[in-house]
């Protein structure tokens, strides 16, 4: 097993996070209906993260606040890329348990994602909590998943997921690369 430490992303890590991103997605990864909710924002504080091995950044995960509907305030979780090297070996497993224990330490009560709901099961992810919300733009629903952190917390769930938290600091907007550096 390869070593890796998982911590808090820096400002230099813009770079390599951007091309890990790059090769996991390519440049559709703009496109995405998730990427409608990122846009302009700051991710969640303290759920920006990054792993590291002696060398290289070798994964990335951040979470992003949102709100399940009209005032129910949520996580978004995404994008989450993994080096192609250090696929297969529990680098992506360890990346969601850090952040949500995190986000679960911080008083988060739920987290949403689009994803491979088989992978994302053993989390406790569950297209059940996302029956009665919509997306800003076309997502197969299989793939829409929540997990409530703290019991109960999107009961009765309904309605447009749309974006929360700190905007970047911007008088213009800006360009996803751009935004990607502020964060």
């Amino acid at each position: 097993m390869r070593a890796f430490d998982i911590r808090d992303e820096a400002p230099g890590d813009v770079a390599a996070r951007e091309a890990l991103l790059d090769e996991a997605f390519g440049p559709t990864r703009f496109l995405k209906s998730c990427e409608r909710l990122r846009e302009g924002r700051m991710p969640a504080r303290g759920l920006a993260l990054v792993a590291t091995d002696e060398e290289r950044l070798v994964a990335t995960m951040r979470m992003w606040p949102v709100f399940a509907g009209a005032g129910r305030p949520a996580l978004l979780l995404g994008p989450l890329a993994v080096a192609r090297d250090y696929r297969s070996l529990g680098l992506g497993a360890a990346m969601i348990e850090e952040g949500l224990a995190r986000a679960a330490a911080r008083n988060h009560r739920a987290v949403l994602l689009v994803g491979d709901a088989p992978y994302y099961a053993r989390f406790g992810f569950d297209a059940r909590f996302t029956e009665e919300l919509a997306m800003p733009g076309s997502v197969e629903r299989e793939r829409f998943l929540g997990l409530e952190l703290s019991k109960g917390a999107l009961d009765g769930a309904a309605g447009r997921v749309s974006g929360a938290g700190a905007r970047v600091a911007s008088t213009t907007r800006a360009a996803p690369r751009q935004l990607a550096q502020a964060a």
